[in-house]
């Protein structure tokens, strides 16, 4: 049975994921042997609760121990393992829509559970599983107190700084689970939250859960309203955050990136790991600072940081993620928060601006998926894409075939294209150093995209962008 995706158990609820399989899969874990304790949050789906406890009594009846710390950002279920050496779970379907859930788990260092874990899970899932005797069950406590211990702990690893501002921060918490813990943050770091969409609903009514350029622009009025320092926005989670500046709108997750890349990098020099879809901004300033650059995996850049240890990476990213290693070896979006507002009540500057003055670029880019139906053309459509671009638009210098496959063309620019590993989508990735190839490459291969769907009878019944 193939449970996991991209990152962590994402399924539809309750035609791919039900009672019955997170009971499984708890007692799965259980039966695993990782550890005989584990401490779990959830986001604010409305099935949380429901999966929440199915999962525990799959891991009660294994054995395992349940330390329930309640509604809380998926960062706090990575803190909590490694604070308590045991499992972390977080119980969310981070930035898929309202139908979904899933758990994500890590291990008790803080990483995010590898793919020979993901195995060991599913292996187990399909074998005919037998609770432990009565006397072995495990038990359940409450640790809503875990999430005031995370507090304390990040705001101190920020460290001490001087204060020159105290600006507004407009934070967008997507109805999500940090409506607690995010405003909290910026308030004990000198900046004055205020908050949108900071009650925890699970049918996301405002926005989706997914922190996309689309979904975020349409509301720059509101959000800008105040004249703010930077806005925020989370994913349903918290492991991710946006970024958007009051005036320009939408602030490119790789500057964002580069952004931090320039402040570790101040700090010491290293290797910094990044995603496959991450462009040049990325490159340039990781040299301009002294660090080397390494791409892996999207949704696994945990495990590269594992198995070359912590203390050997400056930092790990992915676009709206990041990796920290000397805060936690998790994808935190919480944390981002503290960095950015550090920054801009140290410098007392609008975050755009300091973007501006550590002369951190800015190139055309896109990023768009495609949903087409029926769902089972999807893989035919991909594989003749990834077939069509070897010409479409030019012959490639280089092709990164990690994770879906990256075209790079002698212009510098490039495209990569690859199949979502938590929803049904095509997705597109590109960059481009003029506007003028940046358009000629989205429309070729979007004209190119509906072709091969018309050519098939299907349709595209969704394109989202950012």
């Amino acid at each position: 049975m193939k449970l996991f995706g991209t990152a962590g158990i994402r399924k539809k609820y309750p035609d791919e994921l039900d009672p019955i399989l997170a009971y499984k899969i708890g007692l799965a874990v259980a039966l695993s042997g990782f550890e005989d304790k584990a401490y779990l949050v959830y986001d604010t789906r409305t099935t949380n609760h429901l999966f929440t406890y199915s999962l525990v009594s799959g891991l009660l009846a294994g054995g395992v121990d349940s330390h329930i710390i309640g509604l809380a950002p998926t960062p706090v279920a990575a803190y909590a393992a490694k604070k308590n050496k045991g499992l972390g779970i977080s119980v969310t379907a981070s930035h898929n829509p309202p139908e979904y859930n899933g758990f994500k788990l890590y291990d008790n260092e803080g990483y995010e559970f590898i793919r020979e874990y993901e195995r060991v899970i599913e292996e187990k899932v399909d074998e005919d599983l037998r609770p432990v005797d009565w006397s072995r069950v495990g038990h359940v406590y409450f640790r809503s107190d875990l999430i005031d211990s995370y507090i304390e702990d990040l705001v101190d690893s920020i460290g001490n700084f001087k204060h020159r501002w105290n600006p507004y921060i407009v934070v967008d918490l997507a109805n999500g689970a940090a409506g607690y813990v995010t405003p909290r943050v910026i308030r004990l770091l000198g900046g004055k939250p205020l908050t949108i969409n900071a009650y925890p609903d699970g049918f996301f009514p405002i926005r989706p859960p997914e922190p996309r350029k689309d979904a975020l622009e349409k509301y720059m009025e509101l959000y800008g309203a105040v004249k703010p320092a930077v806005i925020l926005a989370h994913d349903g989670d918290a492991d991710r955050l946006a970024v958007l500046d009051p005036v320009k709108g939408f602030i490119r997750q790789d500057r964002i990136i580069a952004f931090y890349a320039y402040l570790f990098l101040s700090e010491r020099k290293g290797h910094v790991v990044v995603s496959v879809d991450t462009g040049r901004v990325v490159d340039e300033i990781v040299e301009k600072m002294g660090g080397s650059i390494e791409r892996y995996v999207l949704g696994k850049t945990h495990e590269r940081v594992k198995e070359l240890g912590a203390e050997n990476i400056v930092l790990a990213a992915e676009p709206w993620k990041l990796i920290d290693p000397k805060w936690g070896p998790w994808v935190d979006g919480v944390w981002q928060v503290a960095l950015i507002t550090r920054e801009i009540v140290k410098h007392g500057k609008p975050f755009s601006k300091i973007l501006d003055d550590l002369g951190i670029p800015d190139y055309p880019w896109d990023r768009r998926s495609y949903i087409v139906e029926p769902y089972s053309l999807r893989d035919k459509i991909y594989e003749e894409l990834v077939e069509d671009l070897k010409s479409l638009l030019g012959e490639p210098v280089n092709i990164l075939s990690i994770d879906g496959y990256r075209y790079e063309y002698k212009d510098q620019s490039w495209i990569l294209v690859r199949k979502s590993g938590t929803e049904p989508k095509i997705r597109l990735y590109s960059e481009a150093l003029s506007k003028e190839r940046l358009k000629e490459m989205i429309n070729k291969v979007e004209d190119h995209v509906k072709d091969l769907v018309r050519k098939y009878n299907g349709r595209i019944t969704e394109i989202t962008i950012g």
